[in-house]
């Protein structure tokens, strides 16, 4: 529902409010705003007069804005940054648009940036701008347009398309392997596994999926998988990895399978997107392409 116009003041009135309150004095804002400034003290008059509100004490010739002032005016400046950003970005590219994206690291670099080429390509105007995050996060105050989510419990105030089950292997290196001969599942429990601060029970899912209830040895806990990854093919211990980022490294021989089936992991990945927003061009034609190379 659109809120009525007459709460929608104009951006020059809107400007010199919030320059006033962040610069202090209708002398600086003029200055940066390139007006006079008698017409930035017109300017805020005119905002008063159109919100009926007083916005600001007169000591003399200073204004002194309100607590409520205030914080109408952190409101407007991100407002304002919110117009500029779009307004650049319209300049820079009038015929595709941006899209601010955040993405977990490991999957941003080992599924997605592999792939990203087939949906530039398809999509010569769309400007992609790539930030990582961990975390879920307010989309109100992140300037990022969507998010690849892992987890299991939905994203608060937000649509969200499923992309894919995470499927979870036990992979070493081959020196490793060689170091320390499995047969089993079981034999896995009395060397380093290591760990992942994001799936502290993954280990334990792992071994009663193979019905295995006995105490496991545990490893060096790490925070992402790249530098588990890592860890595994220097042969520090053994590592659950999703599959697609396990498979490349079994391929160029870096890291081996060790015994025991592929497993269900705890989550899923999603492209998660703000529910108070109408999806951009962009957003809707990322969103298309990332559903067919989900599949």
């Amino acid at each position: 529902m659109s809120l009525p116009r007459r709460y929608i003041p104009s951006v020059s009135l809107l400007s010199a409010f919030e320059a006033v309150c962040r610069l202090g004095s209708t002398s600086a804002a003029a200055r940066e705003l390139s007006l006079t400034q008698g017409a930035v003290s017109r300017l805020v008059q005119n905002l008063e007069g159109q919100l009926s509100v007083t916005l600001f004490r007169r000591e003399g010739r200073r204004l002194i804005p309100t607590e409520p002032a205030l914080a109408y005016a952190r409101d407007v400046r991100k407002a304002l940054d919110l117009i500029a950003r779009a307004s650049l970005g319209l300049k820079a590219n009038p015929g595709g648009g941006v899209l601010n994206l955040a993405i977990l690291p490991t999957f941003g670099t080992r599924w997605l940036a592999p792939r990203l080429g087939e949906f530039l390509n398809a999509h010569p105007g769309v400007t992609l701008n790539l930030g990582t995050r961990m975390r879920p996060f307010d989309f109100a105050a992140e300037n990022f347009d969507a998010a690849i989510h892992f987890g299991t419990r939905p994203w608060p105030d937000a649509e969200h398309l499923p992309l894919f089950e995470e499927r979870i292997v036990a992979a070493c290196s081959p020196d490793f392997a060689a170091e320390h001969p499995m047969a089993r599942p079981e034999d896995l429990a009395a060397l380093p596994l290591l760990q992942i601060e994001s799936r502290p029970n993954a280990w334990g899912g792992w071994f009663a999926h193979h019905g295995i209830d006995a105490p496991y040895r545990q490893g060096v806990m790490f925070d992402q998988f790249a530098p588990m990854l890592q860890a595994a093919a220097h042969g520090v211990g053994i590592a659950l990895l999703p599959e697609f980022l396990a498979d490349p490294e079994i391929a160029e021989g870096r890291l081996i399978r060790t015994p025991g089936d592929v497993v269900s992991g705890v989550g899923r990945y999603a492209l998660v997107w703000p529910a108070d927003v109408a999806p951009s061009p962009a957003l809707i034609a990322f969103r298309d392409w990332i559903a067919r190379a989900a599949q």
